[in-house]
């Protein structure tokens, strides 16, 4: 049944509206396959999109479920092989211990304990980690809160840099913790960052950055939106294309 509008007398007789976003499944040789399905009244298109949360469905808010059903069964085969990519891409359990490998800025570091020391600092392509208790638990926090400071800093330079360039104010940068954005913009001037976006190549970072700022001209994603951020990185069709191929390798869990 194709998705349709709710009406006020449907909210009067207590009918709850169509969801915007659910979850489905379809059959691929035997096997279910989960996709998320997103309906929206601007979208005209069906388009499929796989990335590490898995197979994502856009669909005009109308579509019926058969042309979606049908879509999916056409490009079966494509999905299976991406997915089984996505999931040979996928790394490994992270285990907190001395010798393990977290990344910062796009380089991979190596986790040496120093029980000697108080601070955590980085020596080379090691980070020296000082705790007095080598377990998983204090390692993982001494880690994170160094990958968070380092993260407020480097956020904030960047920021400062690339709102000079599209000439607006320095916004207030504050670090989060979001499972599903990388960054949101305020009318404010506020801007958070998901502080794990630090473990990426700088190039990233700058698109998350320069994304969020150009929300200080636009806050949509109307073509305009685009021009501004175009106007400061003409490659970032690309970068974001790498973000979203690339980002689940950077992050610790």
């Amino acid at each position: 049944m194709p998705a349709r509008r709710t009406s006020l007398l449907d909210l009067v007789r207590g009918i709850p509206p169509a969801p915007a976003v659910s979850r489905h499944q379809f059959l691929l040789d035997g096997m279910a396959i989960e996709y998320k399905l997103k309906r929206s009244r601007r979208r005209r298109t069906i388009t499929l999109i796989i990335d590490e949360g898995g197979l994502r469905v856009g669909a005009p808010w109308r579509a019926p479920q058969s042309r979606i059903d049908a879509l999916l069964k056409a490009h079966a085969r494509w999905i299976a092989r991406k997915l089984e990519e996505w999931h040979a891409r996928r790394p490994r359990p992270f285990t907190w211990q001395t010798g393990a490998t977290v990344m910062a800025l796009g380089e991979p570091l190596t986790l040496a304990v120093d029980t000697a020391s108080l601070l955590t600092l980085r020596d080379g392509n090691r980070l020296c980690v000082g705790t007095s208790a080598e377990d998983p638990e204090s390692l993982a926090r001494h880690v994170v809160a160094w990958l968070r400071n380092t993260a407020q800093s480097w956020f904030e330079q960047r920021a400062a840099h690339f709102a000079k360039v599209l000439d607006v104010r320095a916004p207030t940068i504050r670090l989060s913790n979001a499972r599903t954005r990388w960054g949101t913009c305020y009318p404010d001037g506020r801007v958070h960052l998901n502080w794990r976006l630090i473990q990426a190549p700088p190039a990233l970072i700058d698109y998350v950055v320069v994304h969020e700022l150009a929300h200080l001209r636009e806050p949509n994603h109307s073509p305009r939106f685009w021009r501004w951020v175009a106007s400061v990185l003409p490659d970032y069709q690309e970068r974001r294309r790498a973000l979203r191929r690339d980002a689940a390798r950077y992050l610790l869990a």
